[in-house]
């Protein structure tokens, strides 16, 4: 069993119009934007995260904005649903400043409080109290640190058959702490707080079709490239096809493809988003992959503005 992992690192999906994106989790739900890029295989495309005051690992969610990209469709092998972690009794105001938007609705599975609500392209996403988490959110002009969202709570996968996708979870440090029916939930005891996955079991869905709402995939972290080479040899020599290492400025990434259909990437929390930018300052300028640089003037200009 791998010990070096500790949580989600960042959720990365796909959506249909940058300005639109950008207003709803900086100024709906109040996460910081820390990086303004572009996407690494398609520079007319940014590449825009969401987090905390740093971006720090595991409160990261981030974001390819495709002008024109069809909506993605929900089934089998995906990302079914991102949670993200609030203080306890915040619900309440999470509730009324949500519910002007589209598929908001309360739910309270599993013991736990949770609101469910719908991003711009139908995206899934939760809203889950959760007590004595010591992270602190992003204190934006509307939403105090009190109420702020913390970062990642965890992911729901949803399978067509989780027995494969549950030893690979279980490979990867995670422990079952719960299961009813069709649903399992699994944890790193002792992770960076967004350390929970639940498995959801859909034999008869169909196989997810990525577009506008989809997630991409999803990154779980590592703190650095040691830790992630080691973790990189102990799942090739289970079987796994996985990538080389792969610099993507703020992080290295690799990349492998698990039973169930979904993308799993192994990030490490180094360098951090303050590489090219002060603190202060993160996410306002665009910032671009060194070999693209030099087309600065190109890019901008094919570039849709984005309004803070």
């Amino acid at each position: 069993m791998l010990t070096q992992i500790k949580g989600l690192h960042h959720v990365t999906s796909m959506a249909a119009n940058a300005q639109e994106n950008s207003d709803f989790f900086t100024k709906t739900l109040g996460l910081r934007r820390v990086k303004k890029t572009v996407n690494f295989d398609d520079p007319e495309v940014y590449h825009l995260y969401y987090g905390d005051e740093i971006g720090t690992p595991g409160s990261v969610m981030t974001y390819f904005p495709f002008p024109h990209i069809a909506k993605g469709r929900a089934g089998a092998g995906e990302v079914g649903e991102s949670s993200f972690a609030v203080a306890k009794e915040t619900l309440g105001y999470w509730e009324e400043r949500l519910t002007a938007r589209h598929g908001l609705s309360k739910h309270e599975p599993r013991g736990e409080k949770r609101l469910r609500f719908k991003g711009p392209d139908g995206d899934a996403f939760s809203l889950v109290e959760v007590d004595g988490d010591p992270r602190s959110g992003w204190a934006s002009k509307e939403i105090g640190a009190d109420k702020a969202i913390k970062g990642f709570h965890g992911a729901t996968l949803r399978i067509r058959d989780p027995g494969a996708t549950r030893e690979l979870l279980s490979f990867m440090g995670y422990q079952e702490v719960d299961h009813k029916g069709d649903w399992s939930r699994f944890a790193i005891i002792g992770g960076n707080g967004a350390d929970v996955i639940d498995l959801e079991t859909v034999p008869q869905a169909e196989f997810a079709r990525l577009g506008a709402g989809s997630v991409h995939h999803i990154a779980f972290a590592v703190d650095d490239r040691a830790a992630q080479a080691e973790v990189r040899k102990a799942l090739m020599d289970a079987g796994y096809q996985v990538t080389p290492v792969i610099d993507r400025d703020y992080f290295w990434a690799i990349y492998f493809r698990t039973p169930g259909g979904v993308l799993f990437e192994i990030a490490t929390n180094e360098p951090g988003f303050d590489r090219d930018e002060d603190t202060g300052h993160l996410g306002e300028a665009l910032k671009l992959p060194s070999r693209y640089e030099p087309y600065r003037h190109q890019i901008s200009c094919r570039l849709e503005p984005i309004r803070d």
